[in-house]
């Protein structure tokens, strides 16, 4: 009942309704522990900024948390939203955490904003509305880790950290494709565009001295428990903030209801419908089934795991329940790029 390609692990700090970032922050490292434990290949925050209910703003500085609690795992960003950031400020960040956690950095890279639009303008102070500044910056990020630039960033420059591209649609797709970039696919909340970007990157991709051949990873959510009825209704905290993050009343991270998709009216059931294609809910043998499918599907070369559940014990349950199915036989590369 095992699955054959690696499995990582997305870590959104989720804040829940009655608990505080600082609750949080050890949920993280306490999960971090575990999933450094039992076998998972890397262990990733995401930038947002502006939302009550996600903790994972200062992202670098949570990437560290997280190093400092574990000693195996890969630690990285599922992502940096670059627009938001200097390209040089990143890779002095990220030169830094890799120093102190040699070969054991990852730098995803999104270009979206992680916000509203007034978030994102007070981050950047101007909104670019140029479709190439993205690739460039990314161009400019890499250029200071080789020590290409006019500018030197140190830490950093001599010690590349491997950088994927992260998307939700064709643009990342391609981006990877043209640099030769692993790419993540944010699957697990936006699957509209799923099938055409993995076909887009892989027609397109061009090798580099950073990958050989295409690599994707796609985002699952995973909702695991003792029983089907358990795990659905723990899955019911993480449909609730989808649900409410879509229809514009984002929150904090709801408790548990029962017969929640029971309770939705037809908009709101089409909006859940949609991402639980890019999803598990179950016992053990009903998720290992669903993840084998999706897998199967897909032709995905590695598995981020999400899973937002109220209760952190139920969490780590579930995060040991899909433990489990990792192969000790699960491909991987060996190149640059951490894959």
């Amino acid at each position: 009942m095992t699955v054959s390609i690696p499995l990582s692990v997305l870590d959104l700090a989720p804040i829940t309704e009655d608990g505080s970032a600082a609750e949080s922050f050890a949920h993280t490292a306490d999960l971090a522990r575990h999933a450094d434990a039992w076998g998972y290949r890397r262990y990733w925050m995401a930038e947002h900024h502006g939302m009550t209910g996600i903790a994972s703003a200062a992202t670098a500085i949570l990437i560290n948390h997280v190093a400092a609690a574990t000693t195996r795992i890969r630690v990285g960003a599922g992502g940096i939203m670059l627009p938001n950031h200097s390209p040089l400020v990143i890779a002095e960040q990220f030169g830094t955490l890799e120093a102190l956690h040699p070969g054991r950095i990852d730098l995803g890279l999104g270009r979206a904003p992680g916000s509203d639009q007034a978030t994102a303008r007070a981050l950047r102070r101007t909104l670019q509305t140029d479709p190439d500044a993205f690739p460039r910056d990314v161009v400019e990020l890499m250029g200071y880790f080789g020590g290409e630039n006019p500018v030197r960033a140190v830490p950093g420059e001599g010690h590349p950290v491997p950088i994927w591209i992260l998307g939700s649609s064709l643009f990342g797709a391609q981006l990877a494709a043209a640099l030769g970039l692993p790419y993540a696919f944010a699957s697990h909340f936006a699957p509209a565009q799923m099938m055409d970007a993995i076909r887009v990157y892989r027609q397109h991709f061009q090798p580099s001295e950073h990958l050989d051949k295409p690599y994707v990873m796609l985002g699952f959510n995973v909702f695991a428990a003792d029983t089907d009825e358990q795990a659905r209704f723990l899955a019911s905290s993480w449909q609730q903030s989808f649900v409410n993050l879509r229809t514009g009343r984002p929150g904090r991270l709801p408790r548990p209801v029962d017969g929640y998709l029971d309770s939705l009216p037809p908009a709101a059931r089409e909006l859940l419908d949609h991402i639980l294609s890019c999803a598990a809910i179950g016992a053990p043998e009903s998720v290992a089934a669903q993840m084998r499918s999706f897998i199967a599907r897909t032709g995905a070369d590695e598995l981020m795991i999400t899973c937002n559940m109220y209760d952190h014990a139920a969490r780590l349950r579930s995060y040991e329940i899909v433990a489990g199915l990792i192969s000790n036989a699960a491909p991987g590369h060996d190149q640059a790029a951490g894959t």
